[in-house]
């Protein structure tokens, strides 16, 4: 849901930055390498050890990348099948990356075993909801639907909650406790995410299947005519 609007919004003002990097002749499968390099970084080295909030920043730093590769590809003309893979494949990581932070953090200094697993289960939901849509669309289905918590929404909850419960260690009292709501809401939410997506590609599949039946039958009935 918030892929529309947010992405639109950085697009424009991150145009600048992607012309400067094409005239330095920076590749944009160079920075999506950079990017996901930044961001493992930032939440395999501090994220585990508890620095939330300084882990969050360079996430954000890094994050862009996701964003700045685009639309250099799109300024230079060199768009490709193959950028759009590996942009793809690379968020995916990113994205188990941080929730294996989280869990890796919970299962030592943060010692909270249901915590650890509420993390695992959102770092293996997210990779599932996105391969359903991928899914669906390699077999021909539009998998037309919004999910609740796509990718955007899960990496905005997660890392807000994240950098604000870093503030603890500044002083700031009782802020921890929304790393933990976070988790769990992401964790219902990608649920939610995957069953809306589930349904929505039974439903195309069956309706795809029944009108490939038909137009099997008119052309038969056809045959049969002449």
């Amino acid at each position: 849901m918030l892929n529309k609007y947010a992405r639109a919004f950085f697009t424009r003002v991150l145009t600048p930055f992607a012309a400067l990097l094409l005239r330095l002749g920076v590749s944009p499968d160079a920075v999506t390498l950079v990017g996901t390099a930044g961001v493992m970084a930032g939440a395999l080295v501090f994220f585990p050890m508890g620095e939330f909030f300084w882990g969050t920043i360079v996430i954000t730093l890094f994050v862009f990348s996701d964003l700045v590769d685009g639309n250099m590809a799109r300024q230079a003309g060199v768009s490709s099948r193959w950028g759009a893979f590996l942009d793809s494949t690379l968020d995916r990581v990113a994205d188990g990356a941080i929730f294996a932070g989280f869990a890796l953090w919970y299962a030592g200094g943060g010692d909270d075993d249901v915590l650890c697993a509420v993390a695992i289960f959102c770092l293996a939901s997210g990779q599932v909801v996105s391969y359903t849509k991928a899914r669906g669309e390699s077999i021909g289905l539009p998998v037309a639907v919004n999910g609740l918590v796509e990718r955007a929404e899960r990496l905005v909850i997660s890392l807000v909650a994240a950098g604000l419960a870093g503030l603890h260690g500044f002083g700031v009292p009782g802020i921890q406790i929304l790393l933990p709501i976070a988790l769990w809401i992401v964790a219902v939410g990608s649920l939610v995410t995957l069953v809306q997506r589930v349904v929505t590609v039974r439903r195309e599949a069956a309706e795809a299947d029944a009108a490939a039946v038909r137009s099997g039958t008119t052309e038969q009935g056809s045959g049969t005519a002449q």
